[in-house]
């Protein structure tokens, strides 16, 4: 069902220097630009897109959204703080096990305001 992403943002650059840190953290690509100014993150069969938005209005985080990425423990701990080191801000508890969750979870805000999780089932 899933086909892709998009979040939007006020300062592409910025974007880019923080999206291109967290993906590279996991071992995928730095963005693809289009021809409109987006970036593109293609990664284990799934699209990450980030814009300014179309209607030329701020882009705004979504309260109570949040962006969960799949990825090993290791992958979650580089890519929180590769997201840390450009420009993102650790929320929440640390990475780590989430006691009788059966989950190994990492949470970050993009530089902005969007809330992101790297998550991996345990077992």
């Amino acid at each position: 069902m899933y086909s892709h992403m998009m979040v939007g943002s006020n300062d592409i650059e910025r974007s880019k220097k923080f999206y291109d840190a967290t993906f590279k953290a996991i071992g995928g690509r730095e963005a693809i630009v289009d021809d409109k100014g987006r970036l593109m993150y293609l990664y284990n069969d799934g699209a990450f897109l980030v814009t300014k938005p179309i209607d030329g209005e701020p882009a705004t985080a979504g309260n109570g959204c949040t962006i969960g990425f799949a990825m090993t423990p290791e992958q979650a701990d580089a890519w929180h703080a590769a997201g840390v080191e450009a420009g993102g801000t650790a929320i929440e508890d640390p990475p780590g096990e989430r006691p009788g969750s059966g989950m190994y979870l990492a949470y970050l805000r993009d530089p902005d305001g969007n809330k992101l999780c790297a998550l991996h089932r345990l077992g």
